[in-house]
């Protein structure tokens, strides 16, 4: 895959409420007292224009739902309310912002790569662009998320979720690469739910969570995100970019990753594309055949990792037997495809239960957790031990790895359930 796009990573996320009552609220404590009078006088004044503005315009058209105002505090279980975003206001069409916007014709689409795409998203993560229905940032993109995919994909105008999806092609799940968008547009009442995220690459081979770059209170951000998303998910539709365009070729186009044919791979073959193969393979959880290398002289551990990694592909047959060809090279060298799992047979010790992970709490249960929190990575908070006593630096630890895991709020309390515990043995 062209250099700067993502594939798997992880992100710490952080939000504030989104929800249509703190949305409206927001929105009212902006409105100014004028000067002289009584401040009952400013009470009574400013209910009438709440009262006025429960029925207005919240932005491009959308009013703001019944009993908005009520919905806040209904979070979803497992994360906090800063992350549980129902509703998702936004701005309409609209030129670039400013005298050198230059409105596209409407079917008019720009050319442009995945890496390019990405990169551009990455520009507003940095700038930590605030998000506004209103206001437009130097680029002159509304800074919305529907303005923010527009600039990503560095469309002539800002749109809407409503139509993004003319400048896309509907593409399947197994399909989304970096750059591609995930996008609900509820038709029936576009404030309630609508929202665009930009794809950003894989966390793993589960394909459960992905890198989501998105425009959402109080700025731009990339974060660890459950597919397809936090709410709605069943909503969301994967869409690719009509204008996406090859990667622009390098001094040398194509030599690097150009497959090097079957010779170069098998018994008695040597040369750097046999150490660069082991190297791929070790980056998609080939490690464990390795016990030196990987290296120029093809082994025996080369064909145990690639068959392992065939296999984790869904191949069978001949299209595992171990020896890398055309399909295999370019999985590996894009960073595509699936990746290999951790060994077969090497299950999670059972559950032992919630109630043995708690203050007071004294047992072997408490010390094998804490050595695999130390051995993943997790083990920071421990001054001492970590042993069978449960404390607050075993809570911590835990608590880091859920949040590694993209989980807030009620996931992510420290305690370990069951999904930590399968989790933080695989």
């Amino acid at each position: 895959m062209a250099a700067g796009i993502p594939v798997f990573e992880e992100f710490d996320p952080a939000g504030v409420c989104a929800c249509a009552g703190c949305v409206w609220s927001r929105r009212t404590a902006r409105i100014p007292q004028r000067l002289g009078g009584h401040p009952a006088a400013h009470g009574a004044r400013r209910a009438l224009v709440l009262a006025a503005m429960a029925g207005t315009v919240l932005g491009a058209g959308h009013t703001v739902p019944a009993g908005a105002l009520a919905e806040h505090g209904q979070g979803r279980p497992g994360r906090p309310l800063a992350d549980d975003p129902d509703t998702h206001p936004q701005g309409g069409q609209g030129g670039l912002h400013g005298a050198s916007g230059k409105p596209a014709a409407a079917d008019q689409t720009p050319t442009i790569t995945r890496a390019e795409i990405i990169n551009r998203a990455k520009q507003w993560v940095t700038a930590k662009v605030p998000y506004s229905l209103e206001k437009y940032w130097s680029d002159g993109y509304r800074q919305d998320c529907s303005g923010f995919v527009s600039m990503a994909w560095n469309l002539g105008r800002n749109e809407w979720t409503g139509t993004l999806d003319k400048y896309a092609v509907a593409i399947g799940r197994d399909e989304l690469q970096p750059g591609d968008i995930l996008l609900f547009h509820n038709r029936a009442d576009p404030v309630a739910g609508s929202h665009v995220t930009i794809f950003g690459g894989w966390t793993d081979y589960t394909r459960a969570h992905y890198i989501a770059y998105e425009q959402a209170r109080p700025q731009t951000r990339r974060q660890v995100t459950p597919y397809a998303y936090w709410t709605h998910s069943q909503s969301y539709r994967a869409y690719r970019f009509k204008g996406l365009a090859a990667p622009a070729p390098g001094p040398n186009p194509g030599t690097a990753d150009r497959f090097p044919g079957r010779s170069a791979f098998g018994p008695g073959a040597r040369g750097e594309a046999v150490t660069r193969l082991g190297k791929l393979l070790v980056a998609r959880g080939g490690g464990r055949f390795y016990r030196v290398g990987p290296g120029p002289v093809w082994s025996e551990a080369d064909r145990a990792a690639t068959r392992a990694f065939q296999l984790a592909q869904g191949w069978t047959g001949r299209d595992a037997d171990g020896l890398p060809g055309p399909t295999t090279w370019s999985l590996l060298v894009n960073g595509e495809g699936r990746d290999i799992p951790a060994a077969a047979g090497a299950k999670a010790p059972a559950f032992p239960g919630r109630a043995l992970f708690r203050p007071g709490q004294s047992n072997t249960y408490v010390t094998q957790l804490g050595r695999q929190l130390v051995k993943k990575g997790f083990g920071k908070h421990y001054r001492l031990g970590p042993g069978p006593r449960w404390g607050e630096a075993d809570r911590r630890n835990v608590e880091a790895f859920q949040r590694a895991q993209g989980w807030r709020g009620g996931a992510a309390d420290g305690y370990p359930g069951p999904e930590t515990w399968r989790r933080l043995f695989s």
